[in-house]
């Protein structure tokens, strides 16, 4: 169950309010012993994860389906994708939903029922917790998500079912500029950069792919080695972008790759202004990356 991003803060009587993380979103599948984690598009994270795995395995129900977001905490307890795809902190789940337990099918019953369930089932979890709510007032949970630094807050219809796909009974607000981005092309490398200078990125309106600007911070020198292993084999000729940028040293990409890049604002000429290159983003697909509704 996918939430609708949407532009301004609300409160609904009856909607609940949580944190808004910044992770993998992740299904975890509890079947007896064994326990399966799968991304949004499927991919077995199990491994990855194998902590988060081995907690989930030793909750009590003998099935289980739980829904939520890999995630991992600054100092402030905040969640950041890049300590996620570093390394650097241990990986915990932050569960937001419970969709089967010891067989039954949670799936139709309201999320206040579903909630209720949740939080019992994780009695006792080490790694895995329930998605931290915030205010009761949608306004004040948004000014607490501000004040915290987090991501965002999602909007949940207390008497909700569990619907496949996007929803309008969920709705995110973002606090910090966060997208993803197709890349579609990189610049030469200019002193002592190695390998590509900046990534051209792109997003998607009207199958169409447009330029957003360029992303030239954030890389580490791992990051564009591994960065440029993955490019040699997308390289093409021409720009998948419907308005390409001019200029010498460009280099064109299929568009294959999905960027998760920070930001301040947009501009008015549809440009992205202080970018900074977060990481990769494998769960996601170009295809997904759209052009946010106000920008022109």
């Amino acid at each position: 169950m996918l939430a609708t991003l949407i532009g301004e803060p609300f409160h609904h009587k009856g909607w609940v309010y949580e944190e808004k993380y910044d992770g993998y979103r992740i299904l975890a599948y509890k079947e007896g012993e064994r326990v399966t984690l799968l991304s949004r598009n499927a991919k077995d994270r199990t491994r990855s994860f194998a902590d988060v795995a081995a907690d989930v395995g030793r909750l009590k129900p003998r099935t289980l389906l739980l829904d939520g977001e890999a995630v991992a905490f600054d100092r402030k307890l905040v969640s950041r994708f890049q300590l996620l795809q570093k390394g650097a902190e241990p990986v915990v789940f932050a569960a937001f939903d419970c969709l089967y337990a010891n067989g039954d099918d949670l799936r139709e019953r309201p999320l206040s029922e579903r909630r209720a369930v949740l939080e019992d089932v994780l009695d006792g979890a080490e790694r895995t917790f329930a998605a931290r709510r915030l205010a009761a007032n949608g306004l004040a949970a948004l000014r607490t998500a501000q004040r915290k630094g987090y991501e965002g807050l999602v909007a949940k219809d207390a008497s909700s079912p569990y619907t496949g796909g996007r929803s309008r009974r969920w709705l995110k607000v973002k606090v910090k500029q966060e997208d993803e981005f197709v890349i579609g092309g990189y610049t030469e490398p200019a002193g002592t950069r190695a390998r590509f200078g900046a990534v051209l990125l792109g997003a998607y309106r009207g199958g169409e792919l447009y330029y957003v600007g360029k992303v030239g911070t954030g890389f580490s020198e791992e990051r564009l080695e591994s960065l440029w292993r993955a490019f040699r084999p997308l390289v093409r000729n021409a720009p998948a972008f419907a308005d390409p940028p001019r200029g010498r040293g460009l280099s064109w990409l299929a568009p294959k790759l999905v960027a998760q890049v920070a930001y301040t604002e947009w501009t008015a000429d549809r440009r992205l202004r202080q970018p900074v290159f977060l990481g990769l983003r494998d769960d996601k697909s170009a295809a997904e990356c759209l052009l946010p509704q106000g920008v022109p």
